[in-house]
């Protein structure tokens, strides 16, 4: 089938390594054309490394001429940016077309997640969501990986499975894509909080103790947010955020990991202009969202107060203490 991919990012260049692989035909969109001539050029990207971008590939930069035809649209692009994306794409297209969303995170100021962000923008039932634990670069090393696809419409999770499944790509379907994108957004905070922990000098056996009550913790959003609990011991669950606090190929736990080491408010700023961590923009909104709500979580209360407010890191510990 034809499968378009919204983003040049490095999540987006490793998913069209497996849709290749797939045999699909891929198109890739990026807004920018000197991200188009570099990898027309190289087959690099500076992105992602050890990625070949696959000779079939098409790079465009015309929206229009990107989703023609597609079967389905892939969206990888920063969350900050996908309202005015989809509002764009709503102009082009068809009823028939399938959305998958592969990024995560929440819109600052309205608290939406994704799904719901897309929603907004376009009329269509065949939304899904894919989330797990899955970094770019093992993609393009083709390890054996596990994720969850999450839609309401049947027809959709099978057109992703169509597209992604194969014997190093696992897929398992659910039909929670509240949770799964609940979860997708709020492991790049505890991921933070890890990070803080090891930097601090504590062994892995503490950033246990923070994964399980983030278990917990998220499991309770999950349903306050009209979520299924059982999602929480999925792929995008407990698989993610065991991957994601535990790596530091993590940038959200890199920087925890900088800010727990006592890292000089320079050295923080220097690192969050040159590296997005996605973990900061997720925490302002998901608390906005969690106090709006009136759902009390109190790990993430204490790690916005420590990241935001300058509260003491070990208040973090003090708190898994209690």
């Amino acid at each position: 089938m034809k499968v378009t991919i919204l983003g040049t990012g490095a999540y987006g260049l490793a998913l069209s390594k497996v849709l290749v692989e797939n045999k699909n035909e891929v198109v890739m969109w990026t807004t920018f054309e000197e991200e188009k001539k570099e990898l027309l050029e190289t087959k690099k990207s500076s992105k992602l490394k050890g990625f070949r971008l696959d000779d079939n590939v098409v790079i465009t930069t015309n929206l229009e001429e990107a989703i023609r035809d597609s079967r389905l649209i892939v969206i990888a692009i920063p969350t900050a940016f996908v309202t005015d994306v989809c509002k764009n794409l709503k102009k082009y297209i068809k009823s028939n077309q399938h959305i998958c969303i592969a990024s995560k995170g929440i819109e600052q100021g309205t608290c939406l997640f994704i799904h719901d962000m897309v929603k907004k923008q376009i009329k269509t039932k065949f939304i899904g969501a894919i989330s797990g634990p899955s970094f770019a670069v093992d993609l393009v090393k083709g390890v054996p990986v596990g994720l969850a696809v999450a839609s309401k419409a049947k027809r959709t999770l099978n057109v992703i499975r169509d597209a992604f499944l194969n014997d190093r790509f696992k897929l398992y379907p659910t039909n929670d894509i509240v949770g799964i994108e609940v979860c997708g957004a709020i492991k790049n905070i505890i991921a933070i909080a890890s990070g803080m922990i090891d930097g601090m000098g504590y062994p892995i056996s503490t950033q246990a103790l923070l994964i399980t009550q983030a278990l917990h913790d998220i499991e309770s959003i999950i349903y306050g947010l009209g979520g299924s609990k059982r999602t929480i011991l999925s792929f995008a669950g407990f698989g993610d955020i065991l991957l994601t606090c535990t790596s530091e190929k993590s940038r959200n736990y890199s920087f925890g990991k900088l800010m727990g080491s006592g890292a000089s408010i320079e050295e923080i700023d220097e690192y969050k202009n040159k590296i997005t961590v996605e973990g900061l923009y997720t925490l302002k909104s998901i608390y906005k969202l969690i106090n709006n709500k009136k759902i009390d979580i109190p790990t993430i209360n204490i790690i916005y107060d420590i990241v935001f407010k300058g509260e003491r890191k070990e208040k973090l510990i003090e708190y898994l203490m209690i």
